[in-house]
């Protein structure tokens, strides 16, 4: 089994920052590529970054130049350093990741159960 566990979330103030973990466990094989998305009250999931296994990275224009995305390969774990919070940035987080698993190779997508991240004005 693989699991994604996230952790960092919570309430700050607007223009605060945050940092959101999520780190990988189980049968991992090889972990490629992973991102952070969000989910705010009656809206839709929406990708926020996402970051290559050899580290490359891509934003939604509505954090670019606030949030940053990183990993660190010997923990599995993937990281969101988010700065110059807004009360639009208010959602449940969740980290995913595609890995291939050690027990059969297959390659898949795995989600994080989420963490709340809540901007207040």
């Amino acid at each position: 089994q693989v699991q994604l566990a996230e952790s960092g979330g919570d309430l700050v103030q607007a223009g605060g920052s945050l940092r959101l973990s999520c780190a990988a466990s189980g049968s991992i094989f090889r972990l490629n590529s992973m991102a952070w998305y969000r989910q705010a009250p009656g809206k839709q999931r929406e990708l926020v970054a996402t970051i290559t296994s050899a580290g490359s990275t891509d934003y939604a224009d509505s954090v670019k130049g606030r949030f940053t995305i990183s990993r660190d390969n010997a923990k599995n774990t993937v990281y969101l350093q988010m700065n110059s919070l807004k009360p639009e940035d208010t959602a449940v987080y969740y980290c995913n990741a595609e890995i291939r698993n050690l027990l059969n190779f297959k390659l898949q997508l795995y989600w994080g159960q989420g963490t709340q991240v809540t901007v207040s004005s």
